[in-house]
């Protein structure tokens, strides 16, 4: 009788120890190693974006030196097009948003001024890019993505619908009257009052 609890508790150590527990562990490990260098680079916007032009840089020169893969290229542009139109876009479109319940942003002079909440947040975009780039590198090693065709045509047709994305997202901001950026602390107020809290101190 007290033989089963120890075959059991063997059985319990084998289980642990086999190599797909192993193996999860291991790779949960790197996980939380990697999202606390993520957590960590968060603050140095600067630092992150001087990295990922290093990545863009060392991607356009492979690119360059190979003659190929244009095809990747095309497909990342439109992807980091579409990342940009995320980053430049507000959180609650407003034009659905004044369908439902009124403008979330301010369209008045008199409006109160509320910050600029992205669709798509700065580091998500900047990990997004960076993620592509690497994916794009890694994928230049493998012939099966270099499609043969001519890369003006590409070029071309990517200028045109940035072009045109770009108008219909500036147009955008025109007619709802927001910017897609936040300069300090600012107010919209009509005439400013003088606070009474600057008043001169009461003599005793």
């Amino acid at each position: 009788m007290a033989t089963a609890p120890a075959g059991g508790a063997g059985v319990d150590d084998l289980s642990s120890s086999s190599p797909v527990a192993f193996f999860s562990r291991w790779n949960l490990n790197i996980s939380r190693k990697y999202q606390h260098l993520l957590d960590k680079s968060t603050p140095f916007i600067l630092n992150r974006w001087i990295g990922s032009l290093g990545v863009a840089f060392i991607y356009l020169v492979r690119v360059y030196f190979v003659q190929g893969f244009y095809i990747v290229s095309y497909g990342l542009g439109i992807y980091i097009l579409n990342l940009l139109i995320g980053f430049l876009s507000p959180q609650d479109d407003p034009e659905i948003q004044a369908l439902v319940d009124g403008p979330t942003l301010p369209t008045r002079g008199s409006d109160e001024f509320r910050p600029f909440v992205r669709r798509l947040p700065e580091f998500k975009f900047w990990y997004s890019i960076t993620k592509a780039f690497c994916i794009a590198f890694v994928m230049t090693f493998f012939s099966v993505f270099d499609v043969p065709v001519f890369w003006p045509i590409l070029l071309f047709y990517w200028m045109v619908l940035f072009t045109l994305t770009m108008r219909r997202q500036i147009m955008h901001m025109i007619k709802y009257k927001y910017v897609p950026f936040t300069f300090g602390k600012q107010r919209y107020g009509g005439k400013r009052t003088a606070p009474t809290d600057d008043m001169s101190l009461p003599h005793h």
